[in-house]
């Protein structure tokens, strides 16, 4: 496994495929006991990988506490991330969600003793709560950064414009700088290009990917298969073949696997590592396994090349329409430019 320079703000070195231990537990009704979690974690370090994503709200808290033991004595080796906002647990109340400085203090400290360190390396805002002023969450990082609590800050899950907005303060009211994003982003799911990935590149900031196969719906198999499955026992599914796209994507899948002698899994992954060599900044795919056999179907993406025609023909069939204004500038470069060709910047302007 390769290692990447986490971003052009930090100079923290991680793997080009994260952990994602959101199955590490049963709290959700489906999930990984502990013997389970710990072959995959095994298997993941084994592999080269050394960066762990979870969030206090994984599995009931059950995430979080499993990788207290497992993490012990290779702490210093690995970077580990944790988020919080939407609380441990449902049954929580209010004063334990949203991204509020109160809610924020109280969930690193519950998330050092549940994860049984003293320091989180990344810690993010889950998502956006729609209410909390940018201030007052870049000030409670800059707060836990200096108090050593974490390493850097991050913003999963929001607006772009509160993203960029985030960064300018930070800049300019010199609180620690938001080292990184994530957002879904996949073969099933491309919109994150309208926006949030472009600004993540101009700004020099890090993009760790979640759900890279669509909860499952890249794999294939929920054409062919039925029950023990995320669809049939988590009830959640993030993508689905609800259309001619969809049927098309899994089509064009399935045939470049088969091409390629590697399963549609391989096929995915191996799409998304293309993207992130084509990308000036860190994008790092969150592999969230479920059994050591998952993961190491997933891994198995590493030793996968992919030809010019496979990747034309899989980024023509996953193209989702940018919207407006992006249509309208692309369509239009040709005129402002005077009829001569310009070779255009890799980054976007900021």
């Amino acid at each position: 496994m390769h290692y990447k320079v986490f971003g052009r703000k930090t100079g923290l070195r991680v793997s080009e495929l994260a952990l994602g231990a959101g199955n590490f537990g049963t709290g959700w009704g489906h999930g990984a006991e502990r013997d389970e979690a710990r072959r995959i974690f095994d298997g993941y370090l084994e592999a080269g990988g050394n960066f762990i994503d979870t969030a206090n709200g994984y599995q009931g808290g059950q995430s979080e506490a499993m990788l207290s033991e497992f993490i012990a004595a290779e702490r210093d080796r690995l970077v580990i991330a944790t988020k919080y906002t939407l609380g441990t647990t449902p049954a929580a109340g209010v004063s334990h969600t949203g991204n509020n400085r109160k809610n924020m203090v109280r969930a690193v400290e519950e998330s050092l003793k549940r994860l049984n360190t003293d320091h989180i390396d990344l810690f993010y805002a889950h998502m956006s709560d729609g209410v909390t002023p940018m201030e007052e969450i870049l000030r409670g990082f800059d707060d836990l950064v200096r108090a050593g609590k974490i390493h850097y800050g991050g913003l999963s899950n929001f607006p772009a414009w509160r993203i960029a907005r985030a960064d300018l303060l930070a800049e300019v009211r010199s609180f620690a700088p938001i080292a990184a994003i994530q957002v879904e982003y996949s073969l099933a799911e491309r919109t994150a290009e309208r926006e949030q990935l472009p600004m993540a590149e101009a700004l020099g900031l890090a993009a760790t990917l979640w759900s890279p196969l669509g909860g499952g719906f890249l794999t294939g198999k929920y054409r062919t298969s039925e029950g023990d499955n995320r669809a049939n026992k988590l009830g959640v599914l993030i993508h689905s073949e609800k259309s001619a796209r969809e049927s098309a994507l899994i089509d064009t899948l399935l045939a470049v696997a088969e091409e390629s002698g590697a399963s549609p899994t391989h096929v995915a992954i191996a799409w998304l590592r293309e993207q992130a060599k084509r990308s000036t900044t860190a994008l790092i795919p969150i592999l969230g396994s479920r059994t050591r056999e998952q993961l190491d179907a997933t891994l198995g993406a590493l030793n996968v090349q992919l030809t010019e025609d496979q990747l034309t023909r899989l980024d023509g069939v996953s193209e989702m329409a940018k919207g407006v204004p992006h249509e309208s500038i692309s369509g239009s470069v040709a005129r402002f430019s005077g009829g001569v060709t310009l070779d255009l910047p890799k980054i976007p302007v900021a």
